[in-house]
């Protein structure tokens, strides 16, 4: 892997999907000793509730739900 000029690396497809990772799945890099280690980033909620939380409470429509 080559590192780019933005400090990005491309985690390799066959390595992606042995792991269950995914497009907006967060990672983080650990420094242990002499090496760096890319793990599942621990959360308490799931990539869902993160969206819906984001878009909570930015409706503009005026309709109800009573029509």
């Amino acid at each position: 892997m080559r590192l780019n000029s933005k400090g990005q690396v491309t985690i390799p497809a066959s390595l992606r999907e042995r792991h269950g990772l995914r497009e907006g799945d967060e990672v983080d890099v650990i420094e242990d000793g002499e090496t760096l280690r890319i793990v599942r980033a621990v959360s308490s909620s799931s990539r869902t509730q993160r969206l819906v939380d984001r878009m909570r409470g930015r409706a503009s429509s005026t309709l109800t739900a009573d029509g």
